[in-house]
């Protein structure tokens, strides 16, 4: 049977998800309702956050598709699996076009020497815009150096939400089949005799982890078969050679993983029982072959230290608590998340790198939903030395706005380090693109969407290591701290609301040194939570106003990662999301602010 590989990229949220959905349920791999965002979290955000294998067979051919993660703090993610296809399936809205996470995966494509088949999808959207979008596309491809065989991409226009491609606009379609059809036409087979007949060399691009089987590596083989219970080679990019068994043997059929004997070239597989197997190792026959090319990773841009609950309310809710679970966890993690770097030589805390705040809040998350129990400390940029000068992360971000609103964006951007490379007007919004250190862009989205009142949209990508750009002017908000321990009351928080904003609403616990809402003026303001008002026999008029609480700014994780300041740590357990001071009581902190200044 003919293979072909594929692999499906977009911005977040033009539609590879749904794109790929509606293919496995016209090729009846997948029953109406059954997606590829199985996990919990991609389905509340509805984002893909991990890579995932399908295949569908139409006309007698095993298509193999990876569905790819949009957001650019999984890039890592993108990059392993464009190694390891033949083409891309490159999927563009047909009103919004072409988006930052659309540059950064079809310039790596672009490079790997694919030729994309660009699917327009969206047509059926009010304000699409199908033509204009292609000719966006068309410059896209011409700023990033496509060569002329790449230039001459091949169009397919779709509705992915209804399971219709058409070739052109005015084309009557029911289903998916000219897209099909063009993958079978423009893709070159993967499989041929001449590959199979060859000794075995694979490369894993993706690893899993399974209680039972350990280690999973998922990976094209490009030469030879693989048999299961046979015994193999994992050869690492310095020449070190060690031997393992291949102890079960899974491809892809639909969602599901198919156990098989054998497989050879072409296929993607999943190998059990190669625990010395990373991402970009070669599985060989023989120690003396040769090394297939190295897969990059784009290294982290920010860090953050993982340390244990220490707040007065710890191990209330969660199950796990200790240094030694968080450590298993953190290692576990380690397994499949390569986009992650963690230092484990502290005693006590670790220190974790990641791509980017949303990247480090999935992994927080995660833990939090399976009963740990931490905190974490401010997130900072990584700033290294090259030739005795500093370098710092650089983002690309992408902003569309409202026309009246580009002033109050461009000034805050601005103050943030940001230059602006390009302004464009499209229809009833404006375009901006900035460059900006990463530094700049922590902490303004949330500023961001007040700003423009929920209507713009903030996309970023990092564009790797620039020179230091000094101090950054930020607009900093005091905290407002707790000095007592018990539960808020009404009464309290209806005067101190008009001090700030506050995170918390009446009847929660609340402890000294516990942060429990913000101070516009930027200096910190002790405060009592749970003072209650005083009562006498005597009535007056006026003494019985009526409370009126504001309701409070529910901390999410990404909000508070955005909010926190320098000298505080973010409580993380099952339930709850707390802010709090490093030290806890006023004496405590006046002590280190002179120890330290």
């Amino acid at each position: 049977m003919e293979i072909r590989n594929i692999a499906i990229i977009a911005h977040v949220d033009h539609g590879k998800t749904t794109l790929t959905d509606a293919l496995m349920r016209q090729t009846g791999m997948a029953a109406e309702g059954v997606s590829m965002d199985s996990n919990a979290l991609e389905q509340e955000r509805g984002i893909t956050i991990y890579s995932k294998n399908t295949s569908v067979f139409y006309k007698d051919t095993k298509i193999n598709i990876v569905d790819t993660p949009g957001h650019a703090d999984f890039g890592s993610e993108v990059e392993r699996v464009l190694r390891s296809i033949d083409s891309v399936l490159l999927v563009v809205d047909a009103q919004e076009g072409p988006m930052p996470q659309t540059k950064f995966v079809l310039k790596k494509s672009l490079e790997l020497g694919l030729k994309p088949i660009v699917v327009i999808n969206k047509i059926d959207k009010p304000a699409a815009r199908p033509d204009a979008v292609h000719e966006l596309v068309f410059e896209l491809f011409m700023d990033l150096g496509a060569n002329d065989g790449q230039l001459d991409f091949t169009t397919v226009y779709a509705i992915a939400k209804r399971g219709i491609a058409k070739m052109k606009l005015e084309d009557d379609s029911k289903d998916l089949a000219p897209l099909l059809d063009t993958i079978l036409k423009e893709v070159k087979p993967a499989s041929s005799d001449e590959l199979a007949d060859k000794p075995l060399r694979a490369q894993p691009f993706n690893l899993g982890y399974d209680n039972f089987l350990g280690r999973l590596a998922i990976g094209r083989i490009y030469e030879g078969k693989i048999k299961s219970g046979e015994n193999v080679f994992v050869k690492k990019n310095n020449g070190e050679a060690k031997q393992g068994k291949v102890v079960k043997l899974f491809t892809f059929h639909g969602l599901d993983k198919k156990e098989v004997d054998e497989a050879s070239a072409g296929d993607i597989v999943m190998i059990a029982g190669l625990s010395d197997a990373y991402i970009g190792d070669t599985i060989c026959a023989s120690p003396d072959q040769e090394l297939l090319p190295s897969i990059e990773i784009d290294e982290p841009t920010i860090s953050l230290n993982f340390l244990v609950n220490n707040s007065p309310f710890a191990g209330r809710e969660g199950k796990f608590v200790t240094t030694r679970q968080i450590k298993e966890r953190l290692e576990k993690e380690l397994e499949i998340n390569v986009g992650l770097r963690i230092d484990f030589s502290s005693s006590d805390h670790y220190k974790v790198y990641g791509r980017g705040e949303l990247h480090i809040a999935i992994l927080l998350e995660n833990m939090r939903r399976e009963g740990y129990e931490l905190q974490v400390s401010q997130p900072h940029v990584i700033i290294k030395e090259e030739g005795g000068q500093k370098l710092e992360p650089f983002e690309e971000a992408t902003i569309d706005i409202p026309d009246e609103m580009s002033g109050v964006v461009i000034e805050k951007m601005s103050k943030r380090k940001g230059t602006m490379t390009e302004m464009r007007p499209e229809h009833g919004h404006t375009r901006l693109v900035f460059e900006i250190p990463t530094r700049g862009l922590l902490g303004y989205r949330g500023e961001f969407t007040i700003d423009t009142r929920g209507e713009g949209i903030l996309c970023t990508r990092v564009i790797g290591f620039r020179p230091h750009v000094g101090e950054i002017e930020k607009n900093y908000l005091g905290s407002m701290i707790s000095m007592a321990t018990g539960k808020a009351l009404a009464f309290s928080l209806w005067n101190l609301q008009e001090r700030g904003t506050l995170y918390i609403g009446p009847n929660t616990d609340v402890y000294e040194g516990m942060v429990i809402g913000n101070v516009s003026k930027g200096n910190d303001l002790t405060v009592n939570p749970i003072k209650g008002k005083q009562l006498t026999n005597i009535r007056a008029s006026g003494s019985d106003e009526a409370i009126r609480l504001t309701p409070p700014l529910e901390l999410s994780l990404e909000r508070a990662l955005e909010i926190m300041n320098d000298d505080e740590y973010l409580e993380i357990t099952p339930k709850s999301i707390r802010l709090r001071k490093q030290y806890l009581t006023e004496v405590e902190r006046v002590r280190a602010f002179r120890k330290n200044s």
